[in-house]
């Protein structure tokens, strides 16, 4: 493989330490949470996927393979895309910080609204809203609750900040070690045994343990992903990935890397048993199947990071009044929006609508919902500091 830099040679030099704000990595941020809501909202309606309430009807092959192709799609990129974020400004901020002040900080953004979701908005949700509760009052089932530990594994869409802020506290123990990490450029090899190595690190784990086994309500056989684009975040910072890559070459990569996808992912729905609504081999085992599905996603999360980064950097770095409100209320939105996307998804169930008009729908009320919610109480709440 040929060493084809991608690092910019007539791109601004400007070190991390100078930049003040990246609005253009705000823009995917928010973006990728309203793409969170389409997929709770497509999992309400879908045949495929977890969530809290369900409305599933019938559906025709068409609509089953629009879900499963645009949920899969999502799965395989939009979550570690905010963690390679993460990763780039976990960085800087330990940098800044130090570890007792970087640890302390992550205990708060992350650990304290993911204990108010575990505590209150996820037992309100499942008690009044989808009904997966059993009787004897809110209060008793609350005791319940705490008293049998399950609210340990109730994090919900929170799960992101649990796992976020447990992998934020191993990356400071380490940095803690070693001065710094060292600078890495950005290079076609580099991204290849990176896929490769996102790809056999989660076929690994998925041999051992099952897709229906979650930790933290995550499945460990995502985990591989979300640690390594936190460290490619992380390295991303010190060789200032954000500003530095050339646009062309991102491009270039991220569009050859979901080209191979492509007919990756057509060879895996006609002889993995998709076609004919058997999925066992998609969800883990020593099997060729499983081996392709980890280096799909490996394609599909690095390809679509790389174009993103290119695409928001020339096109969506700047925010108007919209973007900018989009991007403070990002967050609430994320901690905020399954009770409203429940109740919203309550309201429209008589509605005679196709699946896929209900779930675009649902998306829609559910975001206009969550913003605002998110900026009328969440952020004039003492809640703000930690939203």
């Amino acid at each position: 493989m040929a060493d084809v830099s991608v690092n910019a040679t007539n791109e601004t030099s400007a070190t991390p330490a100078a930049i003040s704000r990246l609005l253009f990595i705000d823009n995917i941020r928010w973006s990728m949470i309203i793409l969170v809501l389409s997929m709770h909202a497509a999992d309400t309606y879908s045949p495929f996927g977890n969530w809290y309430y369900v409305d599933r009807q019938e559906t025709g092959f068409g609509t089953a393979l629009f879900f499963g192709i645009y949920q899969s799609f999502l799965q395989a990129f939009f979550m570690a895309a905010l963690f390679f974020i993460a990763g780039y400004f976990a960085a800087g901020a330990f940098d800044r910080k130090g570890f007792s002040r970087f640890a302390r900080d992550r205990l708060v953004r992350l650990g304290l609204p993911t204990l108010l979701y575990m505590l209150v908005i996820g037992p309100l949700t499942q008690y009044f809203l989808s009904w997966t509760w059993g009787k004897g009052g809110f209060g008793h089932q609350w005791l319940i609750h705490l008293k049998d530990g399950e609210w340990f594994s109730e994090t919900g869409p929170m799960w992101f900040c649990a796992v976020l802020l447990l992998v934020s506290l191993l990356y400071g123990l380490i940095r803690r070690t070693e001065r710094r990490e060292p600078q890495l450029a950005l290079r076609g090899w580099g991204i290849v045994l990176f896929i490769a190595a996102m790809a056999a690190t989660t076929f690994a784990v998925r041999i051992e343990i099952h897709a229906d086994a979650s930790v933290l309500n995550v499945h460990p056989g995502d985990i591989p992903q979300y640690i390594l684009m936190f460290a490619a975040g992380s390295f991303g910072y010190r060789g200032n990935w954000m500003l530095g890559a050339a646009e062309r070459s991102c491009i270039r990569w991220g569009l050859l890397a979901l080209a191979l996808s492509a007919p990756l992912f057509a060879v895996l729905v006609l002889f993995g048993g998709g076609l004919h609504g058997d999925t066992a081999l998609y969800a883990g085992g020593f099997n060729l199947v499983s081996a392709g599905k980890c280096l799909w996603e490996a394609l599909v999360c690095v390809g679509m990071g790389l174009v993103m980064l290119a695409v928001y950097r020339c096109h969506f770095d700047a925010q108007g009044s919209v973007a900018k409100w989009l991007s403070d209320n990002a967050f609430g939105v994320y901690l905020i929006h399954p009770p409203i996307l429940i109740g919203f998804a309550l309201l429209l169930h008589a509605l005679p609508l196709f699946a896929l008009t209900k779930a675009l729908l649902l998306t829609m009320l559910a975001a206009i919902g969550s913003l605002a919610v998110s900026a009328l109480i969440l952020r004039k709440s003492p809640l703000r500091p930690i939203i």
